[in-house]
């Protein structure tokens, strides 16, 4: 009872209701709701403070940056009610949107520029002429109608999180660079898009409690692993009995040049290399699947129990 009124008591006011109409798009900073909100930075700080303090909206410091966003909580649920009963045309509110679509399409702009600068702008599906559409319908494949809670090591620019969102309860993507979460950031700042969310972490040391997630999923990532190994052993760790995680990477090859132009730590992986490194990290191996191109694409599910559940291979066009 306490929380509850406490949550209604820290929302109960005009530009906290506004704080919380922003948070509801996708994650902001202090700087940016004090531009998109035209109020002073220690005014805006101490509402946020509030509603954080009521659970209402969480913060994940992010660097020099502290991100806000509405949390997967029963607070959090309480606040989407909220929101909910607002008027839909309220001018102050449609103003907001426009500003917050602004600053969006600024950030967006901004880690475009970071990502030449850095020598970075390209996707790696397209570098290397892969099938990615082809990739996306065996993981839609993989994960079936209802994967539950989701993470996505490895997140990159979000696209898998927009992909998997009208399936998932709740997603969230993580990534080591920032200027790839901004892009990521700008692509979630949707309405329908609000329980996916984005954060900066260590692939081996996630900030997040074992067991959280029913479906974890590394795509185009374990080929950058310095320890492919103990990347796995994390991402097991962040299953519930039951969970499962997807293993999405590149076949063995023996195009040398990857390693060197586009910094690969492996060729690709064999089956028996991967079921050695997942029975390590105490998963078994569910039947793997390909999606041939110019460098085939493998799908590895596995399972935290005893024992696997085969299934015939699959070969997806």
């Amino acid at each position: 009872m306490q929380i509850l009124l406490a949550a209604l008591r820290a929302c109960a006011e005009p530009t906290r209701l506004r704080l919380i109409a922003l948070a509801a798009r996708g994650a902001f900073c202090v700087v940016e709701f004090t531009e998109i909100l035209g109020q002073s930075q220690p005014r805006l700080s101490r509402h946020l403070r509030l509603l954080c303090d009521a659970g209402v909206l969480e913060r994940v410091r992010e660097g020099a940056n502290m991100w806000f966003t509405l949390p997967a909580t029963p607070t959090g649920a309480l606040a989407r009610d909220l929101l909910a009963r607002l008027p839909g045309d309220d001018p102050v509110l449609e103003a907001d949107r426009r500003q917050a679509a602004r600053v969006l399409a600024e950030r967006a702009r901004i880690a475009s520029e970071s990502f030449r600068r850095q020598g970075a702008d390209w996707d790696e599906m397209r570098a290397l002429n892969l099938p990615a559409a082809a990739v996306e319908q065996a993981l839609l494949d993989a994960v079936g109608e209802r994967p539950g809670r989701l993470l996505d090591i490895g997140a990159g620019t979000g696209r898998l999180l927009e992909l998997l969102a009208p399936r998932v309860d709740s997603a969230l993507g993580i990534d080591a660079s920032r200027a790839m979460l901004a892009l990521a950031r700008s692509r979630l700042a949707k309405p329908e898009l609000a329980h996916c969310a984005v954060r900066q972490a260590d692939m081996y040391r996630l900030p997040l409690s074992a067991g959280g997630f029913d479906t974890v999923v590394m795509q185009m990532v374990l080929h950058y692993a310095e320890d492919p190994a103990a990347a796995l052993a994390e991402a097991a760790r962040m299953l519930r009995p039951g969970g499962r995680l997807i293993v999405i990477d590149l076949a063995p090859h023996d195009r040398s040049d990857l390693t060197e132009r586009l910094a690969h730590r492996w060729p690709g992986f064999t089956d028996a290399a991967m079921v050695t490194l997942l029975g390590q990290a105490g998963l078994a191996p569910e039947t793997a699947a390909t999606v041939p191109g110019p460098l085939d694409i493998r799908l590895w599910p596995a399972l935290p129990v005893a024992d696997p559940v085969l299934a015939p291979e699959k070969e997806f066009a």
